[in-house]
């Protein structure tokens, strides 16, 4: 397994947890984590369009944690009736959530930009391939993203 990756299985038979150390550090790097849970959801035998849905949501919070907080950490909770995703960063915070929420806002600078990140695209899609979506946020402390799919 790669390194920053720990399975946590909890005492209730129906609950898994996944953790994941996203690197702040490279492109390259962002999205294992989603591929890992990907792969994992399948062993598990959830349905093509669930492992779908958990899939871009998680990639596009790895993205932006690589984007604006130089990485975090990313939890991913398995339980039978849905599957919550955890991310929390340590970054700038954001400063205005209802409009970071609008298609197409960025505030990725050019250089992210040219390698074809930073479209603004990220929260909304996290919220469209989710069931629920609830973002905590403070300036200069970091940023909670909680997502859940039902199953």
């Amino acid at each position: 397994m790669r390194q920053g990756f720990r399975e946590v299985t909890s005492l209730m038979p129906d609950f898994v947890n996944f953790h994941f150390d996203i690197d702040g550090d490279s492109f390259t790097s962002a999205g294992e984590a989603s591929v890992m849970i990907k792969k994992m959801l399948r062993q598990m035998e959830f349905s093509p369009e669930i492992i779908r849905r958990v899939s871009v949501a998680m990639y596009e919070g790895e993205i932006n944690m690589v984007i604006h907080a130089d990485g975090g950490t990313a939890d991913v909770n398995v339980y039978c009736d849905r599957i919550e995703i955890i991310l929390a960063d340590k970054g700038p915070g954001i400063p205005n959530i209802e409009l970071a929420m609008q298609e197409g806002f960025s505030t990725a600078p050019d250089n992210i930009r040219s390698l074809g990140f930073g479209a603004g695209m990220g929260l909304p899609n996290m919220k469209r391939y989710t069931d629920d979506m609830k973002i905590e946020s403070e300036i200069g402390v970091g940023t909670t993203v909680t997502m859940t799919v039902n199953v």
